[in-house]
Order: C-alpha cells, then structure tokens, then sequence
C-alpha cells in the first residue's frame, strides 16, 4: 500500500480568487536551504489523485524532485462548483500553482516542469505554452482536440442521443444556473477495461454519488491544445500513451507530437490501456512510464 512522504506538507495558493488545495513533497535527499527542481502534478478528468498520482508522488521526490499535487477547483477540498471541468479554468489553476511554487525558498524556479495525466496533460500543455517559466512538460494518455476525441467516444448514433442530451442541459443552464449530473461512465464512455476501473479503482460514484454535470461536455469540446503546443518549442516535450487506450485514443498523442516542434518526443507503450499507467492498477506498465518520465526530466531540469 502507498503511504504518504512523512514530510508531505499540505498547502493552499488562490486562482481567480478560489482557494486551491494540495499537498507539497520535498525531493528526497536534498540539503537544508537548497533548492530543488519542482515537478508539478497535474490530475486527470475524474479527480481522484488520491488513488492515481502517490506512485508517481514517490518515484518522482526519491528521484531528487519535489512534487507538487492540487486538486483543480471543483474537485477535492478546492473550492469552486463541484466536478465542474472547465479547461481554461483549469489552465489558470496550472499557472497559479506555478507562481505559488516561485515563491518557496525550496524551489529552483529556473527548474519547474510538468506533469499531467490523461486530462491534466492536454491543459499542462496549453498552460506550458503560454507559461515560459514551465521548462520542459510531459502527457500521458492525453487527448490534443477535445472534440475529436469525444467523437472516439461514441457511435454516430449515440452521438446523435448524445447531442440531444447535451442541447436540453443548455437550456436548463440558462434557465436554472445548474448543469445536470449523471455517472462518470456515462459522460465519458471507454472500453471495458477502463470501464472496469472506475469502479474498481477510480471509485467515482462512491466518492462523487452526485455525479458529473453534463456541461463539462460542451467545454471540453471546445477545447483544443493542439492549437498551442507548437509554442513550447525550444522547451521540451514528451508524450507517452498506451497502445490500447479506450479512453482516449493513442492518435491524440501521435496529434499533439505532429503538431509540436522539436525537441519532442513520442512513446508508445504496447499492450496497455488507458489505465494500466496507474500503479494500483498495473504496477509494471506504471514503472515502465515512470521510468520514462524520469528520464526526461533529469535531463532537462538536472
């Protein structure tokens, strides 16, 4: 079982005036009054960073990293609407965060990198892009067009029951000020492995019973980081994707590479989906990804 780093120091920083949530890990080994480089962490659609991100909070400290994890606003101990997932919002989280870790004295600010996972690698890249002071960034199991990818999600039949859906929750956002909520698998259907997982592992409708709102759809449709990720370029990138996601399709990251300028770099892991990055859920595929990540960033922040 994974337990907490003993110096695991809860933290809070403000984005748009939201008090945000998290937890900051001092890098293994470092010397007292040093600074460190500082990788921040950055969850995925569901939000349950609590079940995914502690394997790679670890291998990333004792690798000689401190770590920063939040929760975004809506999720967590965060403040905001709940389970609202707004990408832009999300991105301005990402940049606060960024701006509260140059102001610890154990932080290198010349050494900040990123690390998103699934959701939270397509804002990391838009929010690299626009963040100079962000070094190098890495994606995992990421999409690069949200629209795109949530056409991978359904049949063209579903989607036309989907649409409907989605255009009587407009309506009654207008008129109420409130999305509806349905189940997690229901707003971001996957193959049966991930679905497996949600119950399993991700455990969404015993930890959020209320559900998701439907407008998290419309903004993650209109969403597209590809757009962006040509400017981070001479700042490195990496994106690593399963080879059998059912989540989000390994063409999203072959997309987002396409699009991105050197240095770059792209790694396939063969016959593995899109959770089996997660430690509870694949320990093998997990230090085969983690081992990746590390890799780049010692040599980009050491």
């Amino acid at each position: 079982m994974t337990t907490s780093h003993p110096q695991q120091e809860a933290i809070h920083f403000y984005a748009d005036g939201l008090k945000i949530a998290g937890h900051f890990t001092p890098a293994a080994g470092a010397a007292p009054g040093s600074r460190s480089p500082t990788i921040v962490c950055i969850h995925g659609y569901t939000g349950r960073k609590e079940i995914y991100m502690p394997g790679y909070i670890r291998e990333l400290t004792a690798a000689g990293f401190n770590a920063l994890e939040f929760y975004h606003r809506g999720y967590g101990d965060s403040e905001g609407v709940k389970l609202r997932c707004k990408p832009w919002d999300q991105v301005t989280d990402i940049h606060s965060a960024v701006i509260y870790l140059q102001q610890r004295p154990d932080v290198d600010p010349d050494r900040i990198g990123l690390y998103g996972t699934s959701y939270g690698g397509s804002t990391g890249m838009a929010a690299t892009a626009l963040d100079e002071s962000i070094r190098c960034a890495v994606a995992v199991g990421s999409f690069a067009d949200g629209l795109r990818n949530s056409y991978n999600l359904r049949t063209y039949s579903d989607r036309l029951d989907w649409e409907d859906v989605k255009k009587i929750d407009r309506i009654e956002r207008v008129m109420t000020g409130k999305s509806r909520r349905i189940p997690y698998g229901e707003l971001a259907p996957s193959g049966r492995a991930e679905r497996d997982s949600i119950s399993t592992m991700y455990k969404v409708e015993e930890k959020y019973p209320e559900g998701y709102p439907i407008e998290n759809s419309d903004h993650a449709a209109g969403f597209s980081p590809e757009k962006y990720v040509d400017r981070i370029s001479p700042r490195p990138v990496l994106f690593l994707h399963t080879e059998r996601d059912t989540m989000v399709a390994v063409s999203e990251s072959k997309h987002f590479y396409d699009k991105a300028k050197e240095p770059k770099k792209l790694i396939v892991i063969p016959n593995a989906n899109h959770v089996d990055v997660y430690e509870p859920r694949n320990p093998e595929v997990f230090k085969v990804v983690v081992g990746h990540m590390i890799d780049f960033f010692n040599l980009h922040l050491k």
